[in-house]
């Protein structure tokens, strides 16, 4: 299945010059959303993964099922406020701002083998504080997985020192 005709693409939004990647039309596509998490398995299923970690919001998407299909458990890396009990965060650049992320001190435990879910590889930042919060936390980052990837922006350039695989790729 090809994917990229599942993903509608909307100019300038959410501001100018960005054409937005809106993934809601292959979500609602009961075939495209099966093929998707198929190809995240398949793509995995070898890395012997504990547990699947996935930025809000998208990233809980993909990340939950992907974590049944492995038999891991999985973790929400929030936007700040939203995490209950005390947490690490992480500030990163988007492509078109700044944000931070937040995770539980005590989700991952040292040595515990992890994958990084996402919806969209743009300039890295996300991925790449995902990536240090588990780290931090002295988890094993095996694998960072998403459904497209803006290849223009150069965000695997930052992630080099991990496996990254994108089922979609575009230019900006």
């Amino acid at each position: 299945m090809d994917l990229k005709e599942k993903i509608r693409a909307i100019p300038d939004f959410p501001e100018k010059g960005i054409s937005y990647k809106d993934i809601t039309t292959l979500l609602k596509d009961k075939e495209a959303l099966k093929a998707t998490i198929d190809m995240f398995t398949d793509l995995s299923k070898d890395l012997k993964v504990d547990l699947v970690v996935g930025p809000e919001a998208r990233g809980f998407i993909f990340g939950t099922a992907l974590a049944y299909n492995l038999h891991a458990g999985f973790i929400p890396i929030r936007k700040p406020g939203k995490l209950p009990h005390a947490k690490l965060t992480q500030d990163y650049e988007l492509e078109y701002g700044k944000d931070s992320l937040e995770i539980h001190e005590d989700s991952i435990q040292p040595g515990q083998r992890v994958l990084i879910i996402d919806d969209l590889l743009a300039t890295g930042g996300t991925l790449l504080s995902t990536a240090n919060l588990i780290e931090q936390l002295e988890g094993e980052v095996v694998g960072i997985m998403t459904l497209i990837e803006l290849t223009e922006l150069k965000g695997r350039d930052k992630l080099d020192k991990y496996k990254v695989e994108s089922l979609v790729s575009y230019p900006y």
